[in-house]
Parts: structure tokens; C-alpha cells; sequence
């Protein structure tokens, strides 16, 4: 990865027709910051420059965010259903996985490979809770595709959250659908 030069972000905000204030409240940063980063007179610190970029980018219309990848709404289980009761959801709403919910908040993920990995004979009659996985990740909408993405490296979905309530799940196929 390649970082701009104090040039290229001038051109690059001029391009976009943006003053340096437009830039800066954008950014979150100072004007006068902008305009020293601009001139060579300062190097930057990298999260203030990414958060430069970023603001570019957005004013681009070019960063995806986790409100834009999400698939709303989000059906779940609580800990205390069946496993019966999951694989319905599931099969119902085409879904591999469901949050496992508690109090409209995620505590945990369950899916058909964790029912299959189950050690009993039949596992439809057990709680949910015996055979979720507790590790979750959770975003605001405002998070950036690369930060979801991350998290999907580490987990099979990641779950938007808004005012403590859960309000859209990303999976790797939301985020494939809308890169290409």
C-alpha cells in the first residue's frame, strides 16, 4: 500500500471540490492541520491520515459500510429454545446460522455445522445453549467493509448493533454480493 503524498491529497480534495474546513470537519481533525499536512510543513500521524482518507473516500461515495452490507432483519433464537426450534428458523428463512439472542442482544451464534458437531444422537431436543458458539463479533453501521471484513476473518457472521439492539447480520456472501 502506497500513502499519498501531501500532493495528492490536495489534488485529490480539489478534485472533489471540498475546501480544506469541508475536509477537516470530515476528517475530524483542524483545518489548519489540513492545510500544514497539505504544505509539507507535517507529517501526519497514520490514524490521522487514514482518517483523511476516509473521509475522501466517503466523499467519493466510495466506502461500503456495515449499514450497507447488512441483512435486516435479523431472525434469532434464544438460549433457551430447542435446537428444533433453530433448525426451523433456519430452514424456514434459508439461513445456515442464527444469533442466539438474549434480551434483544447477541450472546452467541448457532449453526447447522454446530448441530451436525453435536455429541448426541439427537440434539433437536436440547437447548440451544448446549450447542452455540459464544463468540460473536459486533459492529455499528457507520464500520467500514474493510473492518467487517476483518472480523469474518475470524467469524462466520458479524452482528450490527444500534442503540444495544441488534439490527443486521453480515455474512462473507453480503459482503461478496456487493463487491461484485
Amino acid at each position: 500500500m502506497e500513502l499519498p503524498t501531501p500532493e495528492d491529497l490536495r489534488e485529490r480534495r480539489n478534485e472533489l471540490d471540498l475546501t480544506q474546513s469541508e475536509l477537516a470537519e470530515r476528517a475530524d481533525v483542524s483545518q489548519p492541520l489540513i492545510a500544514r499536512i497539505e504544505g509539507g510543513d507535517v507529517d501526519p500521524r497514520l490514524s490521522t491520515l487514514r482518517r483523511i482518507v476516509n473521509a475522501l473516500e466517503e466523499a467519493e461515495g466510495g466506502i461500503l459500510r456495515a449499514g450497507d452490507l447488512m441483512h435486516s432483519p435479523v431472525y434469532g433464537v434464544e438460549p433457551d429454545d430447542s435446537v428444533m426450534t433453530a433448525i426451523e428458523v433456519m430452514n424456514q428463512e434459508g439461513y445456515s446460522q442464527l444469533p442466539v439472542v438474549r434480551d434483544d442482544y447477541p450472546v452467541g451464534i448457532v449453526a447447522h455445522s454446530d448441530i451436525r458437531h453435536s455429541d448426541e444422537d439427537d440434539p433437536g431436543e436440547l437447548p440451544v445453549a448446549d450447542v452455540m458458539r459464544e463468540s460473536i463479533t459486533t459492529v455499528t453501521r457507520d464500520a467500514t467493509v474493510d473492518e467487517v471484513d476483518t472480523h469474518l476473518d475470524h467469524h462466520e457472521a458479524v452482528i450490527v448493533i444500534e442503540n444495544a439492539e441488534m439490527v443486521g447480520i453480515i455474512t462473507d456472501a453480503d459482503v461478496a454480493a456487493h463487491i461484485s
